[in-house]
């Protein structure tokens, strides 16, 4: 035994696990549980799955290469953690092969390559990933140039079932199977794999074994439940890896030989010719847009629709920060009534009205019996997770029926629940447009870009209770919306604030009297006892997008003013005053819970906002500044076209402006946005802005 391995033997017993025997073995891994990891970071280079229904699996490309998060049977479920590429060099030192750059290599295709290069020049990997458009199989193509005496090991982590430690694992043949109750995965190779061990995270996985002295010594044949990592030495300078899933493993071996069969060649030609007929059924790029920005952001926006329960698009694939750490709801990879509104108008920009359509069907699906309002957020399956309620999941579902067009007398039943909802809902003594939480989830009180959303679903609603012969229940939505726009300034605009000696609008009141100094606290890390009016954003924007105030408005334009004075970050903005979600002041993770009035976080600034201030700017008209917004949006794209949930700031760490933090990536909302403004600036209006509030408040 070297020393190396000496060391790491005392490491394992230092940390109570079973530590590793001496000598090679073959049979049962030692060790058990070994240690949990969570999931990898959530600023992702890429996100692939085939067009249609029949193979159920995502995949997600990790910025420094590899896979990260792989997701089975439905789109909120990650079965992988991660899978890595280790190279042992004839030095006896072994390394992770990171530092990768990923590109699109079909502009017209989730198709992605990524190149990796040892420093030192020693070695070079290429890595292109595919989903079997019949099964649930990704493929990667790896092709590996180096010196005599280097080889390459695939260091698969699996999370079956999103259950990091109860994964059991073994080599049967040339195959590593692996399964956690109803799930089970398979990973093959062609040519088939030199040599196989299935172990424990940290103690007696593959990985920790080549760390020591760059061999796989220990191939052990047989892992017990626990925090399994499955390795395989690749044979040859070409090597195609199939990855299968099932509910046993033997479906899983099946797909996955299956796919090997078929070749990395001809499925990477068919899932890319899928992708190619999905584009060709939407609109082609508006001339003011980058095409291939575009076109990824079309099928960004497709690919983030579970498969089996059609219509519930995701927020993000991945778990940025603590929620990779502890949280199995996974928050961004569930649908959120207000994210799939977003998502819903994102579709319809880009031509994919069927998709749309699935979108508002999924959220009636899942309107709650009980009251008529909708999930905060949901499993694919619609099982409410949190259980937390912002008024504008309830109103932007009915906006999105009106702009679908859906006066049916099944779609009424289904608005008129959710409008009598907003207009009896009282909670503690408070009565909308009063919500518990605003659009981002962590403030009660009068927020302008909420009302806005209930100001204009109610009006929607009048609208298709006309429809439906009700004009009593329109005549009641109306007069409710009208009683709210008439006040939405008594409640959310302070003349008696610090930034400005005339009027501009609050983040949010807590008590509807934005001139009193009522204090509360911001959270995540931020200060207590804020004086309201001290706190802004340009979540007032809504009031014009959707037609409930005009761009003109003074009040507007002077909050404008304000906000850019106190939330700018260089061309990009912050989500409000305070703000602490997102990175630490050294770049780690967010975190929770957070010490008050520590100012351990900082929020970085949101892409997705100027595609707000964007479409703002066509409603007053500045077409060209519009423009420059929607640049500096698709500024924040990477290599491989995603667009991400927040960008480096100003502040520490200094990381380059503008280029995405650790936040989600790809975040359907950005590429939403994206779509939506491009489509806005080509039509010279705001596509998205309901006609019937226009009509009722502008004209």
């Amino acid at each position: 035994m070297t020393y190396r391995k000496i060391g790491r033997v005392l490491a394992a017993a230092l940390l109570g696990l079973t530590p590793v025997a001496a000598a090679t073995g073959d049979g049962e891994a030692p060790g058990a549980p070994g240690l949990d990891q969570q999931f990898l970071p959530a600023d992702k280079g890429g996100l692939i799955t085939a067009t249609g229904t029949a193979s159920r699996v995502w995949a997600t490309v990790q910025r420094t290469g590899g896979l990260g998060e792989i997701f089975y049977p439905d789109l909120g479920t990650p079965s992988v953690r991660a899978l890595d590429f280790v190279v042992a060099g004839p030095d006896g030192r072994a390394a992770r092969a990171v530092g990768a750059v990923t590109s699109l290599i079909d502009r017209r295709s989730l198709s992605f390559e990524q190149r990796l290069t040892d420093p030192a020049g020693r070695w070079r990997l290429a890595l292109r990933y595919v989903t079997d458009p019949h099964r649930a199989t990704v493929l990667v193509d790896v092709r590996f140039t180096a010196g005599p005496g280097h080889r390459l090991y695939a260091v698969y982590d699996p999370a079956l079932a999103n259950s990091r430690g109860g994964d059991a694992g073994r080599t049967d043949g040339d195959a590593l199977l692996a399964s956690d109750g109803g799930v089970a995965s398979a990973f093959v190779a062609s040519p088939g794999f030199r040599a196989t061990s299935s172990g424990f995270a940290g103690v007696s996985d593959g990985w920790t074994d080549l760390l020591a002295d760059g061999r796989m010594d220990r191939r052990h044949r047989r892992a017990a439940a626990g925090n399994l990592v499955q390795t395989g030495e690749l044979r040859g300078r070409h090597t195609t890896l199939a990855l299968g899933f099932g509910p046993s493993t033997r479906a899983a071996l099946s797909g996955a030989r299956a796919g090997l069969r078929r070749g990395f060649g001809a499925l990477a030609r068919e899932y890319a010719a899928g992708w190619h007929r999905h584009l060709a059924g939407l609109r082609r790029p508006p001339a003011v847009a980058d095409r291939t920005l575009w076109q990824v952001s079309a099928m960004v926006l497709a690919a983030s629709e579970d498969k089996t329960h059609r219509g519930a698009y995701v927020a993000a694939p991945g778990s940025p920060w603590a929620f990779g750490r502890d949280d199995p709801s996974g928050p961004y990879h569930l649908v959120w009534s207000r994210d799939l509104y977003q998502i819903a108008t994102g579709l319809l920009a880009a031509g994919d009205r069927a998709g749309a359509q699935r979108a508002l069907d999924h959220l009636f699906t899942v309107q709650q019996r009980s009251d008529g309002s909708f999930p905060q957020n949901a499993r694919p399956d619609g099982t409410p997770v949190w259980t937390g309620l912002q008024l504008d999941q309830v109103g932007l579902p009915i906006v999105l029926a009106y702009q679908l067009d859906r006066t049916d007398v099944a779609t009424w039943r289904h608005v008129r629940r959710a409008a009598d909802f907003l207009v009896g809902f009282e909670q503690d003594g408070n009565r909308a447009p009063w919500s518990p939480q605003d659009r981002w989830e962590n403030q009660s009180g009068y927020s302008p870009a909420t009302i806005a959303a209930q100001i204009a679903g109610l009006v929607c609603a009048a609208s298709i209770a006309r429809a439906n012969g009700d004009v009593d229940a329109a005549g009641r939505y109306l007069r409710t919306a009208d009683s709210w726009r008439a006040r939405v300034k008594a409640w959310t605009v302070t003349g008696t604030g610090p930034y400005s000696a005339e009027p501009y609008f609050l983040r949010l009141t807590k008590d509807g009297q934005p001139d009193r100094g009522s204090r509360y606290d911001i959270g995540d890390s931020g200060p207590s006892g804020v004086d309201q009016r001290r706190v802004v954003d340009p979540g007032f924007l809504e009031l014009v997008r959707l037609g409930v105030l005009a761009a003109g408005d003074p009040v507007v334009r002077n909050s404008l003013r304000v906000v850019d004075a106190q939330l700018a970050a260089g061309p990009y903005g912050h989500r409000a005053s305070f703000d602490g979600y997102g990175e630490k002041a050294d770049g780690s993770p967010w975190d929770y819970p957070l010490p008050a009035d520590s100012r351990i976080t900082r929020g970085r600034a949101w892409p997705l906002l100027n595609g707000e201030r964007g479409e703002y700017l066509i409603a007053a008209g500045d077409r060209a500044a519009a423009g420059r917004q929607l640049a500096l949006l698709a500024g924040t794209a990477t290599g491989g076209r995603m667009l991400p949930e927040q960008v480096w700031d100003q502040y520490p760490p200094n990381r380059p402006l503008g280029t995405p933090s650790t936040s989600a990536m790809p975040l359907a909302w950005t590429h939403a946005q994206y779509l939506r403004l491009a489509a806005d600036l080509a039509a010279g209006r705001l596509l998205e802005q309901p006609r019937a509030v226009a009509d009722r408040y502008l004209r």
